[in-house]
């Protein structure tokens, strides 16, 4: 990690934007029509958020601390192993990356949202949505994933991983959330996941979009606050 604040930014703002990019380009072309992949369905999606998460951490990890979530930085800061100072600029950059990882996918998959006629598809490639709208259950389930999430982080930090492995037992980690807690809400257990490609969404002239559902768009910043603060609330607890 560099010791220069501005150069963790920029590796913040890298690694998102590469998590964004793989990360919703998985959901675009499993979703979207006449993409090669549609239809691939959920078990594509989870694997392939896993490696999105694994790249973007080795893309920005000679930068920074390759946490690409708020909510991890939170969780971190709160156990003490991450200035409290940086928590907000960080989180500045990762969703900066996340709004950036959304336009090139928009870019990317082009002619394929005037194919797509579904508004909530469409949406569902830039943001997280329940399965069932509930939102009080809705945030639970955010809650949930990011705890598991950040406290397995931590106990990361007391393994005998190497540095090298890391970003692979990450990615193992992103993807295990998402097989089995996944199926309620997207897992979006990032708030700059989320809402830097929701933003995307709706600036971006998308054919056939609809609205970006900022009703629901709490959810997934709220919970996985949350959850990541617990998380290393019980982390600190264990001596």
């Amino acid at each position: 990690m560099h010791d220069s604040l501005s150069l963790q930014l920029l590796g913040e703002f890298i690694g998102t934007f590469i998590l964004v990019l793989l990360g919703d380009g998985v959901v675009a072309g499993v979703s979207l029509k006449k993409s090669k992949a549609e239809g691939a369905g959920w078990i594509a999606i989870a694997i392939g958020w896993g490696l999105a998460v694994t790249l973007g951490v080795y893309a920005s990890a000679f930068l920074s601390p390759a946490h690409l979530n708020p909510a991890v930085s939170l969780g971190m800061a709160i156990a003490g192993k991450f200035p409290w100072s940086s928590v907000i600029p960080y989180s500045i950059a990762q969703i900066l990356g996340g709004l950036l990882g959304g336009i090139i996918v928009w870019i990317h998959y082009y002619p394929h949202w005037k194919e797509t006629k579904d508004e909530d598809t469409i949406r569902g490639v830039f943001a997280t949505g329940p399965a069932i709208r509930s939102y009080g259950m809705n945030f639970i389930s955010e809650l949930i994933g990011t705890f598991v999430l950040v406290f397995a982080l931590l106990t990361f930090t007391r393994g005998n991983f190497t540095d090298g492995l890391n970003p692979i037992v990450v990615g193992v980690l992103i993807a295990a959330i998402g097989f089995s807690l996944g199926g309620t809400t997207g897992y979006a257990i990032n708030p700059a996941r989320d809402l830097g490609p929701r933003i995307a969404h709706a600036i971006l002239p998308i054919a056939n979009k609809g609205n970006s559902d900022w009703a629901y768009s709490w959810v997934p910043i709220l919970g996985p606050l949350v959850g990541g603060a617990l998380g290393a609330v019980l982390f600190n607890t264990i001596p």
